[in-house]
């Protein structure tokens, strides 16, 4: 029996949940099984790392890009079609919203046996303009017509999904994501001092990329909040983007340049995790996001506003705690008791390392994706979706 062929399209590759995951899955999946392409933007943080994964066919498309653009939306649509054509692609199976709707296209249209979406938090969202929300909901259900499966990475999105009538309830399949979680376990005294930290300092930290869906103006206010009463906690932040310049004079109008680090993009997030008290998540919306899980699963008590599928990790008083969007204040009352109370900030920090240890292996979302497309292969095709 031949090869499976499978491509995977992902509009950029950046260090996110959607991209960790997706090389993970490159990393790991059965290579006896699949032969693997991977089509995506030019430009991506992760770009040199994809290309060194064996046995893999990397495409790096000049058109197919984040923001909406028609023409070059149209020729990656087309780029793909002759690359699903010319590699006999069995299985599309397509990551991030852009790449979700042009794919899903290129594949419909070139009679591809099996398209598979995987949802890292839907396109559309409540701090979005009425118009682009109706308009994103619309695509979402026109495209789950010629969709076989949709993956959700929390039950927060199958649910939100069948709310706004997107595709059918067989459609959807709950793979969560995977985290190597002995990578976490151990703990790296040396960062702290290369990161300019002393080893008695409280640290708060975050891992986010600087846009606007994660709010990190509301986390340089959370930080300012703390400082009135624990003037020497340290604040690290993880990441980079678009809104650095707006970040830097947010902490000089704040008076927080002792206090807070930037860090920029690192790949080393188990070791940076690891020089922490506490980690925060301030986000407008979002799907699952992998920062809580390695958070968690690095022993960190997880304090995040109530978005998404994140509830379905964090439990309020046990493993962190959960405030509504914007709410600092709250957040501020929930974070200072364990700031100030070692003992109750390690118990708090090992019951998430344990309610994450069984349930985010990456292992387990290999086994399951692979699964997945055996046994839906073995079906007719888009026998769901109609």
């Amino acid at each position: 029996m031949r090869k499976v062929n499978l491509l995977c399209v992902i509009t950029k590759l950046e260090l996110g949940g959607a991209q960790t995951q997706l090389l993970s899955l490159l990393k790991n999946i059965d290579q006896n099984r699949f032969n693997l392409f991977l089509f995506t933007a030019q430009n991506g943080l992760l770009n040199d790392e994809v290309s060194r994964c064996t046995g893999l066919t990397f495409y790096r498309s000049d058109y197919l890009d984040r923001p909406i653009n028609p023409l070059k939306d149209a020729l990656a649509l087309v780029e793909i079609f002759r690359f699903i054509k010319k590699y006999k692609i069995d299985i599309v199976h397509t990551h991030s919203s852009k790449a979700g709707i042009v794919g899903r296209w290129a594949a419909a249209l070139a009679g591809v046996k099996l398209i598979i979406h995987t949802v890292h938090g839907w396109s559309f969202n409540d701090f979005q303009p009425s118009l682009a929300r109706r308009i994103f909901i619309g695509l979402e259900r026109f495209n789950a017509t010629f969709t076989d499966k949709i993956i959700v990475v929390s039950d927060h999105d199958k649910k939100k999904g069948l709310s706004h009538r997107i595709g059918r309830e067989l459609q959807y399949c709950l793979i969560h994501y995977g985290v190597d979680e002995p990578l976490f376990k151990t703990k790296d005294p040396a960062i702290r001092g290369e990161l300019g930290i002393a080893a008695g300092d409280l640290v708060v930290g975050t891992v986010s990329c600087f846009k606007p869906q994660k709010a990190l103006e509301d986390f340089l206010e959370l930080a300012f909040l703390i400082c009135q009463t624990l003037p020497r906690t340290k604040f690290l932040v993880v990441g980079d983007g678009a809104l650095r310049k707006k970040i830097e004079k947010r902490i000089s109008d704040h008076g927080l340049q002792t206090n807070v680090v930037l860090t920029g993009w690192r790949r080393d997030i188990p070791r940076v995790l690891s020089a922490m008290d506490v980690f925060v998540l301030t986000s407008l919306w979002e799907g699952m996001p992998i920062a809580a899980i390695e958070a968690m699963a690095a022993g960190l008590p997880v304090f995040a506003t109530h978005t998404g599928g994140v509830s379905e990790i964090v439990k309020d008083g046990k493993t962190g705690g959960l405030v509504p969007c914007q709410d600092m204040t709250f957040m501020l009352q929930k974070i200072i008791p364990l700031l100030e109370n070692e003992a109750l900030r390690k118990q708090v920090g090992q019951n998430a390392r344990e309610s994450v240890s069984d349930r985010f292996k990456v292992e387990d979302m290999i086994k399951k994706t692979e699964y997945l497309y055996a046994r839906s292969l073995e079906e007719d095709p888009r026998t769901h979706a109609h």
